[in-house]
């Protein structure tokens, strides 16, 4: 009776990422399988003349033969395929470093694909569109930044960067980096900033040759980098104020709107969206398309913007 491929090539990957041996119940437990079934899976191995080495006993396990290279990438299907969505996703949405890595990346897998699931990977990625969450003309960090500041962020260890903001000199700043956060198409780091003493975020496309500097510091207990990261950007200066009462249930209305676009409170038995918006016209898409009776409180321009919105609509609904 054949063995499951899977299994096989997972117990293969699992030898190949220790050098030093796996005991078997930690082999059955990753693999999700009992210890017989273990030791099936290697003697499969062993006849298709990879060198696993078992070792007996209570605390036995198995090795690969030293010297012994692996094929550089054995996917199934479903592997294969989460890898390439995830790139092109990353692509998508800007969350890669640069355009050309993640194409040269897609060209290596692909190349390598069998016939069959390449024809099938190729329909896919042709056809497939994101809805939502283009990326940002210009905002990709470099990559040797991004893994810099990670890496600072993670050993808690304090740097300082050149930070060059349009409309402004460049200048040297000094940060503890709490974490890293991608939102909206662009990457940021968040943490204490040396200079003004308080929590400040940076957008990674303006960050330039970043060092780690001497010493630790500590993260706030409790402090979460994105929602500091989305709150900020929500309630940024931008160029409108905006209050809309909704005839709305609180709930429904969060299922729709992410917090990141708007502050929802309750005001009695509607709901209250307070939020900033450099574009009016925008604001007025959105309150339609959220299918509640609401009420402008303020800027007066908004309820222009919905008069406009409102006769391009019923203009349309006539003409045909």
């Amino acid at each position: 009776m054949p063995q499951p491929l899977g299994k096989v090539l997972g117990l293969l990957e699992l030898l190949q990422a220790a050098p030093a041996g796996v005991t078997v119940g930690h082999l059955a437990e990753r693999l999700e399988v009992d210890e017989r079934t273990v030791r099936r899976y290697a003697t499969h191995l062993a006849e298709l003349g990879i060198p696993v080495t078992g070792k007996r006993g209570r605390y036995g396990g198995y090795t690969l033969a030293p010297g012994y290279r692996l094929p550089p990438l054995m996917l199934s299907d479903e592997e294969t395929l989460a890898v390439l969505l995830g790139l092109v996703a990353g692509r998508r949405i800007g969350l890669s470093t640069t355009a050309a890595a993640t194409e040269t990346a897609l060209a290596k897998i692909q190349r390598v694909l069998p016939a069959g699931l390449r024809a099938r990977t190729d329909a896919l990625l042709a056809t497939l569109d994101f809805a939502a969450n283009r990326p940002v003309a210009g905002a990709n960090p470099d990559t040797s930044t991004l893994l810099t500041l990670a890496a600072a962020a993670r050993g808690h260890r304090p740097v300082t960067f050149t930070y060059a903001k349009p409309g402004a000199e460049p200048g040297v700043r000094g940060l503890d980096p709490y974490g890293l956060v991608f939102h909206a198409g662009k990457w940021f780091v968040t943490g204490r900033d040396h200079t003004r003493g308080a929590v400040r975020t940076f957008r990674l496309d303006r960050v330039r040759d970043p060092a780690v500097q001497d010493g630790t510091f500590e993260v706030p207990a409790g402090f979460d980098p994105a929602a500091h990261v989305a709150g900020g950007l929500a309630t940024g200066a931008w160029r409108h104020e905006v209050s809309v009462l909704l005839h709305a249930d609180l709930d429904d209305v969060r299922r729709q709107i992410p917090p990141t676009a708007a502050t929802l409170t309750r005001a009695g038995r509607d709901v209250r969206l307070t939020a900033r918006a450099e574009r009016l016209d925008g604001m007025a898409r959105m309150l339609a398309g959220l299918g509640h009776d609401f009420t402008v409180e303020k800027p007066a321009e908004l309820r222009a913007e919905i008069a406009v919105l409102a006769a391009r609509l019923q203009a349309a609904a006539a003409s045909g």
